[in-house]
């Protein structure tokens, strides 16, 4: 990419610092289309990568929720029993788990997410919730709720790059800046 993309900037070598620096976006309508497409790829893929933690984050906040309602008796069931619905969008989360975008993209750092869920509860373990009091799964819960805002911040800031890549990419297009037959096949045997 040329000096002129927010992206060669100081913000630091994680892509998640790189897609959420103030100057990433900066000089976007004089990048090169493949310039922009990159820009857009990367705040997609970590938009992907925090969707992914966010589920994570989620399906444990609803395990800890469903064990703490099975002891203060508003559920009877069997947490191992109930466990496949809990952790469907039918399940026990009473906020809307937001319009997810689809993307053929899979999380990039699926296990360090994972590594990172776990330690944010290491005190509690989720394989026998039997073994820990009322207090420590409810620590656990605002533990994960806290982590969850966070994340969720951190996408929709993503989000916002994403939309902003793909407004001028839709911008180029719809003005003749690009040309729409370079996003289709050639004919190698021409």
């Amino acid at each position: 990419m040329t000096g002129t993309s927010g992206s060669q900037g100081m913000a630091g070598n994680r892509r998640i610092d790189r897609v959420l620096a103030a100057d990433y976006l900066e000089g976007l309508a004089g990048l090169s289309m493949d310039e922009v497409r990159a820009l857009r790829k990367d705040a997609e893929q970590e938009e992907v990568d925090l969707s992914y933690l966010r589920r994570l984050l989620q399906g444990r906040m609803d395990i800890l929720r469903a064990e703490l309602r099975r002891r203060s008796g508003e559920s009877t069931g069997d947490l191992v029993d109930d466990l496949a619905h809990i952790l469907t969008d039918e399940g026990v989360t009473s906020s809307p788990r937001g319009m997810g975008r689809h993307s053929a993209l899979e999380p990039s750092r699926a296990d360090s997410h994972r590594r990172h869920v776990e330690q944010l509860v290491a005190d509690v373990d989720l394989s026998d919730l039997a073994t820990q009091d009322d207090a420590s799964l409810r620590a656990a819960v605002d533990v994960l709720v806290s982590e969850e805002h966070q994340v969720s911040e951190k996408r929709r800031a993503v989000q916002h790059v994403m939309d902003a890549s793909t407004a001028e990419i839709t911008r180029r297009y719809r003005e003749g800046d690009a040309d729409v037959s370079d996003l289709l096949p050639t004919d190698a045997s021409g």
